[in-house]
């Protein structure tokens, strides 16, 4: 199982497919991978949050690391603009579950939300996003009966599709 949880460590979302799949082959159920990928989740919440904070103190302090900050929030409420501007709960989860959770935390932060209330917000989008991709990595394994194909194709589509629905929307939009 701990070979499980270090994929799902994974950032940007590669280590989900891949410890769903070795999940399976070794006989775990859903449930467990639902709880190893919470369990992530949290080591993410308690290693994440130090340095965001370290840099919030540190941005007051040296005018480079502010710039920096800067970047980063603007970097932020770009991506985040899709979603609204109104930082309620729903939109808030929306940011995590359509980002990263670290991005959603980063937006709960800049709503107000303490260390507990942001990350909840962030890991409950986060844990959306697991379980769709979980659902469909086991899906197509279902179909394929090729770990390396599924792998393959649910990664193509976790890094393609966004962006072709982007493109969509625009070309909907003007």
């Amino acid at each position: 199982m701990l070979s499980v949880l270090w994929l799902f460590l994974i950032p940007v979302g590669g280590g989900i497919p891949a410890g769903v799949l070795l999940a399976q082959s070794r006989a775990i159920a859903w449930p467990t991978m639902e709880i190893l990928y919470f369990i992530s989740d949290v080591i993410l919440a308690c290693a994440f949050e130090p340095v965001m904070r370290l840099l919030i103190v540190g941005a007051r302090q040296v005018p480079a690391l502010a710039r920096v900050t800067s970047a980063l929030k603007e970097i932020v409420r770009q991506t985040t603009a899709s979603y609204g501007s109104a930082a309620g709960p729903f939109t808030l989860i929306l940011i995590a579950f359509g980002v990263d959770p670290m991005t959603g935390r980063a937006a709960t932060h800049a709503a107000g939300h303490g260390f507990v209330s942001g990350w909840a917000l962030a890991i409950a989008g986060d844990m959306i996003y697991f379980n769709l991709i979980m659902v469909s990595t086991l899906w197509l394994n279902s179909i394929l009966g090729d770990g390396t194909k599924t792998m393959v194709i649910i990664l193509v589509a976790m890094f393609v599709l966004p962006s072709l629905i982007r493109r969509w929307r625009e070309r909907r939009q003007s």
